[in-house]
Order: structure tokens, then sequence, then C-alpha cells
């Protein structure tokens, strides 16, 4: 277990917390933010320091702006929906994360002020894991805190070098973080039974590792999406123009002869929505497996996938679930994925979601108040279920 924000002393402190604030932002402007769940996310976090005398200093990364300033990657409209949130509040905005002016605005803050940095990734060394700028960073602060969880697999600076970069201050999970390991952990190592695992996608090649490991835990693995076609051209199944991956087709395999020699089940999709072309207003067929022509291409499950799939998420007690099951983004191929949210959110089982576009997809349903959690995380969330030690939790004090 690791120690959290509420195992130290923080009334009269200076806290930097690392939370995951690259939340999307609108095509046009990029000004406004289309989906605030990584922000609310970290409000409890945020508000317990605040109310327990300590001042706050928070910074983030925003998209890939690689090591250079970019207005375009701002967290200025992070920080205008923050103010608002935390309205009564005193929240200050700094332009840079680092440097003289920074140290000012952060020496200058009193109990219960906030602090946004700009974006961490306006600079190389963020991503380079650099040990100055870990140092700069570090010395804005009392307490190190990482709320962060969708950046834990970074070795960055502020996620990694931070918790290192200066003598005898404390280095704790935030209480998202906490939330965090505890559901994916408990999930993945002491989940109640049945236990089913859905994991979609688009390729075999970003999830296998995944695959492999929770076929070891689970009782039932769905593999739907994109990447299922690879699974079923394994199976022998002719799957058109669909997106598979030629090269993991012997991987497939391999995934399910070990499936069937440990008694687990594997299940695919029966039948499948198809287009004449990767377009929301393209012809549309719902066939059988093996009937994918050439030309035409999967785009969603079909309704005998979902009657299955419905008795098997029906039956379970503990249930992960990443990645859609087709092309949701296009309102012709969400069905599947916005289904299987309801069946989820309306199962009773405990349901922990992780994170990426499944996400969205759950916010979009509207039942997101109906899982028992949430992840911040998506590639973090897969690492995490897949067994593997993050660089920003591997840093963090043990009890």
């Amino acid at each position: 277990m690791k120690k959290t924000i509420a195992d130290v002393d923080i009334k009269g402190k200076k806290v930097i917390m690392r939370i995951d604030f690259n939340v999307p932002l609108d095509k046009e402007t990029n000004s406004k933010i289309t989906d605030t769940t990584r922000i609310d996310s970290a409000m409890d976090t945020i508000n317990y320091i605040i109310s327990n005398g300590a001042s706050l200093i928070l910074m983030s990364h925003l998209g890939r702006p690689d090591g250079k300033v970019n207005p375009k990657y701002s967290l200025k409209p992070v920080y205008e929906y923050l103010a608002k949130k935390l309205s009564g509040t005193t929240v200050l905005f700094a332009n840079d994360c680092i440097g003289d002016e920074v140290v000012k605005l952060a020496d200058s803050l009193k109990a219960g002020d906030v602090l946004l940095l700009e974006n961490l990734r306006f600079h190389a060394e963020e991503e380079n894991n650099d040990a100055n700028f870990a140092k700069s960073l570090a010395n804005l602060a009392d307490v190190y805190v990482n709320d962060a969880f969708g950046a834990a697999h970074r070795a960055h600076a502020s996620t990694a070098g931070i918790a290192k970069a200066k003598a005898n201050m404390p280095a704790v999970a935030g209480l998202l973080m906490e939330k965090e390991i505890k559901y994916l952990g408990d999930a993945v190592a002491n989940p109640e039974r049945p236990f089913v695992a859905i994991i979609g996608g688009a390729k075999v090649s970003s999830k296998i590792s995944v695959l492999e490991s929770l076929l070891e835990k689970v009782d039932t693995l769905a593999i739907v999406g994109g990447m299922a076609y690879t699974f079923l051209k394994a199976q022998g199944h002719i799957v058109g123009d669909s997106l598979f991956e030629e090269s993991y087709v012997d991987t497939a395999k391999e995934v399910m002869a070990k499936a069937e020699k440990m008694g687990k089940t594997l299940f695919l999709p029966e039948d499948n929505v198809i287009a004449d072309k990767f377009d929301n207003n393209a012809n549309i067929k719902t066939i059988p497996n093996d009937e994918i022509p050439d030309g035409w291409m999967g785009m969603d499950v079909g309704p005998e996938t979902l009657k299955d799939m419905k008795k098997i998420i029906d039956s379970a007690k503990t249930i992960v679930w990443n990645g859609p099951l087709g092309v949701f983004e296009m309102e012709n191929f969400s069905n599947g994925t916005f289904e299987v949210a309801k069946y989820i959110a309306e199962s009773g089982a405990v349901s922990v979601i992780g994170g990426g576009d499944s996400v969205a997809a759950v916010n979009q349903s509207g039942v997101a108040d109906k899982m028992t959690h949430i992840s911040t995380g998506g590639g973090a969330a897969l690492e995490f279920l897949e067994g593997k030690e993050l660089p920003g939790i591997a840093v963090l004090e043990s009890k």
C-alpha cells in the first residue's frame, strides 16, 4: 500500500501535485473543454488539500507539443474551468512551469490558494526526466503528491524524477490515485466471480500483453472491436476489408488455444454491422461473421452478439471493460458500444471501466454514475491490469 495525502501533515505547507489535465479541446478554437472528466475526478484531492490548510501548486501536460511552447496546447482553458469550479478560492495561473516568475508566484501563495502551472511538456526536459528540471519543480513546494494515474506509466520528471529531487520531501498518492490502485488492483487480484473482461479497440498489437495477462485471471474474456477481426481471421472467417493484423493471426491462434487449454471462455462477435466504406453515411448491412465480402468492413457488432453479451454481463460479478465494440464516434456504428455500457450499468456487478474511449462511451451513454469505478488512465490502466509496476506509482512512499 502506498501512502496518501491523508498520511502526511500538510497544514501550513506548499503541496505540488501532478494531475492529469490532458483534456480534449474543441478542434475549431482549442479554447473549450469537451470532456471535463479528468478535472472533475481530481477535485476531491484538490479540495482536501486546500481545506486542510495547505497551498497547492498543480502541474500537468496537455497534448504533445514536442518540448516547445505552442499556444494550441496551453492549459489556460483548464485554468478558466478550474477557477469556476473553485469559486471563492484564489486561483492563479503561471505562464511557465519553471523560472523566476513561477518561483515568485509560488512564494506568494497563502493557505488555501491554488496555482496552476503552464504545460509541462513545453519543456523537452519533462519527458526526458531531466534531473535539474525535476529539481526546479520540487523546490517550489514541501510535499509532492501524484494524482495523475493517466500519466503514471511514464517515467517523466513530474511523475518519477521529482520524487527523488529534493531530500526529505514526502512523495505520496492523491485520493484519485488511491482509488485507481484500489479498484484496478482489487478487480484483478481479488475479483468476485464470475470475472468478465471485455477488451475492445483497434489493434491486437497494442493489447496482446493485457489479453494474455487477463486470460490467467478471468473466467470469460470477450474480444471485441477492430481487433476481433484478427481473431476471426485466425478462425478461418472471411473478414473482407475489415481491420485486421496479418502478422498477429498466429498470435491470436495461440491465445485461443491457451484459453481452451485453461478452460476459459473466449468470446468473439457472432455477427457484424458492416459498411462499404469508413463513413457514417455508407451503405450498411448486418451479417454473420463468415460472410463479410470484399469491399465491406466490420464497423460494429450485430444484434446476436449483443444478446449473448448481455447474458455474459448479467451473470458476472466483476466486469473490467476497456475499448469500444465498434466505431462508436459514428452514430450508425455506436449501438454495440452504448448497449454494452447500459448492460454493465444495469448488471449489479462491480464494474471497472479501464480508461480511454470506454470513458467517453460511458459518459455519452449517460450511465457513468452507475459504474463502480471509471479509470482516468488509458494506457496506464492497461499496463496496471497487465500487472506492470508503473514508474509514477513505484516512486511513492509505502505505508
